[in-house]
């Protein structure tokens, strides 16, 4: 055990939390007790995010693209800390380019980062979830699974395959007390947004015109999601995805 940490808390894990949707994500179940381990490939940020957020987090450099040393990273966090109450899956990456430029290899590296290992670390998740009788996992999803995005084909299959997963794993997980939901970001102002949207005044102008509050939303709109369903609050709440996009979905 770390010395700030009580195991009347709850414990939660954040992939991709040094940065863009992972870093609210982070800060909202910090500023809300509970203690969160953000995993990350940049040390750097990492670290600039454990200092940020203060002693109820920590954080562990690993590229979870190693599947096969995922088993060996959970068993570390629940040998050290005895439990995950909250799985957060937010890593992910994104890649644009027009269909027919899309290699096997470009499409495979997406595929293996939004959904091969987020299908393995929730696994060894929840196994110690079922053993308890108890967690919840939040998987973070992205409006583009919804309807068709030019030159994200790559993207949209993963984030439609998260979707999936996160049905079928409410359905077989639920009985055992794990709840799984899902939160889909529409058009949010991040590192990540501002590249597909800043170069391209087109599509930046489209997204707005059809999102019926006319601005792009905020890391912290999808944290208070994604708190919502890590919560009690939520204590009915599985296989839900919940859009946060600002109306962009049914907007014309």
């Amino acid at each position: 055990m770390t010395e700030n940490f009580s195991s009347e808390q709850k414990v939660a894990i954040v992939t991709g939390g040094a940065s863009g949707l992972g870093y609210a994500i982070a800060e909202k179940f910090t500023r809300s007790g509970i203690y969160t381990i953000i995993i990350g490939r940049n040390e750097q940020k990492l670290q600039e995010a454990k200092g940020a957020f203060g002693e109820l987090c920590t954080y562990i450099s690993f590229d979870l693209n190693n599947m096969e040393q995922i088993p060996a990273l959970v068993e570390d966090i629940l040998q050290q800390y005895g439990k995950v109450d909250i799985l957060v899956n937010n890593a992910g990456i994104n890649m644009k380019k027009p269909f027919t430029e899309v290699t096997d290899e470009d499409f495979q590296r997406i595929i293996l980062t939004n959904v091969s290992a987020v299908f393995s670390l929730s696994r060894e998740v929840v196994k110690a979830m079922a053993a308890a009788g108890r967690g919840s996992i939040v998987n973070i999803s992205s409006m583009a699974s919804q309807y068709g995005i030019p030159k994200v084909i790559a993207y949209t299959a993963s984030k439609a395959a998260i979707e999936g997963m996160t049905k079928a794993m409410a359905t077989e997980l639920s009985p055992q007390g794990i709840r799984i939901n899902c939160v889909a970001p529409g058009f949010i102002a991040t590192d990540m947004s501002a590249k597909a949207l800043d170069n391209d005044p087109e599509r930046k102008g489209k997204v707005l015109s059809r999102t019926p509050m006319g601005k792009l939303g905020l890391p912290e709109d999808v944290a208070e999601a994604v708190y919502f369903f890590a919560s009690d609050a939520a204590k009915y709440v599985t296989g839900t995805i919940l859009p946060v996009d600002g109306g962009n979905a049914v907007g014309f």
